[in-house]
């Protein structure tokens, strides 16, 4: 304290008047006011106010510092316990020139850091996977999908990402797509970050590996649509809760998509596969999925009017042509008139439009 400012009495024997004041709320019965004084952690703002009457008046700042389960307790009443506290204190003190202007009830600092997951509401956070990365992984677009699978079912893994590839999904395979110069457990993380769906396929010894089964707990986290392939063994754990596909494996990629399709982004990246057919091969093992669409947004069916009238594979596909339907189905015009309500045909010049 330097020499000119006043030694202050009041706030040195704070301690002892709070002890004071702590006795006299027990013999009145009043609990919460007690309860506040003995559980606070104390200090002192000296000189809050100066008043010159009777040779100079000073006036401190009293913070009372509880914790967080008292202080929520108080919050209802806070403004009249300062006010009570402060006129109580200032009752039984005699220290000459000084009194308590002001009482603060604040709240301790909390001892846990994690008061956000405590609070039973957080939600999963993930690491944000940069442009560049994603790109890497998945390339420019696409329904992205992880397939986890053992080793020995490489071959297996690598014959559905090309498979599911027409169809306009973009798959992660863990021995074909990382990246040489990269980490791959971090690699792997970035995929399951960003993917749209996880795909497991089940051989019988899946289980037996602690990544697949730590990406299925990933995948459960991130709450994406998850589905097994039986390949010698049946769904186990919480896995078996979710879609399991039982069939041959030529038809596990259509299948696969037949259950995504009403995924928003698994039907905006199939129509876009279907403006970019390359072949009439590919025509007709896009076609196989048009009896599974449901419901099109108009700027969907837009889309696929305009990818049949401008690709002349799609055109010549019997799939989306309709020419032969014991086959290939019924087409597209059939499919969109399905879907919304209005009448489609493919006139004699091979245009694809509404009836009129």
């Amino acid at each position: 304290m330097t020499p000119d400012r006043p030694r202050f009495e009041l706030p040195k024997a704070i301690d002892r008047y709070l002890a004071a004041l702590s006795k006299l709320y027990a013999h009145d019965g009043r609990r919460r006011e007690q309860e506040v004084i003995v559980n606070a952690q104390v200090r002192v703002h000296e000189e809050w106010s100066y008043d010159n009457w009777d040779g100079g008046t000073y006036g401190h700042a009293l913070y009372l510092a509880i914790p967080e389960a008292l202080y929520l307790a108080c919050v209802p009443e806070k403004n009249a316990l300062q006010e009570e506290i402060k006129a109580d204190i200032n009752k039984i003190h005699n220290v000459r020139n000084e009194f308590v202007d002001e009482v603060f009830l604040e709240m301790m600092p909390s001892e846990t850091e994690d008061w956000r997951r405590e609070s039973g509401v957080l939600q999963a956070r993930h690491p944000v996977v940069v442009p560049e990365t994603s790109r890497r992984i998945w390339g420019e677009n696409g329904y992205r999908v992880f397939v986890s699978h053992k080793v020995e079912a490489k071959k297996e893994a690598a014959q559905l990402k090309a498979r599911l590839q027409v169809f306009g999904v973009a798959c992660f395979v863990a021995h074909e797509d990382i990246h040489p110069t990269k980490e791959w457990q971090d690699e792997i993380e970035s995929a399951l970050t960003s993917m749209d769906a996880f795909v497991a396929l089940l051989t019988p010894d899946f289980h037996d590996s602690l990544w697949t089964d730590q990406e299925v707990g990933f995948a459960l986290g991130r709450r994406v649509p998850i589905i097994a392939i039986r390949v010698g063994r049946d769904p186990y754990g919480f896995i078996g809760r979710f879609q399991a596909l039982s069939c041959p494996w030529e038809a596990a990629a259509k299948e696969l998509v037949d259950l995504l399709i009403e995924q928003p982004g698994m039907l905006d990246a199939y129509v876009t596969a279907v403006g970019r057919c390359s072949s009439f091969d590919h025509g007709n093992t896009l076609s196989q999925t048009l009896p599974r669409l449901g419901t099109l947004a108009d700027d969907q069916v837009q889309l696929l009017v305009a990818a049949y009238n401008e690709n002349d594979q799609l055109q010549g596909s019997y799939g989306f042509s309709g020419t032969w339907p014991s086959k290939f189905g019924d087409g597209l015009a059939v499919h969109l008139s399905r879907i919304t309500g209005r009448k489609y045909r493919v006139t004699s010049s091979g245009v694809l439009q509404v009836a009129p």
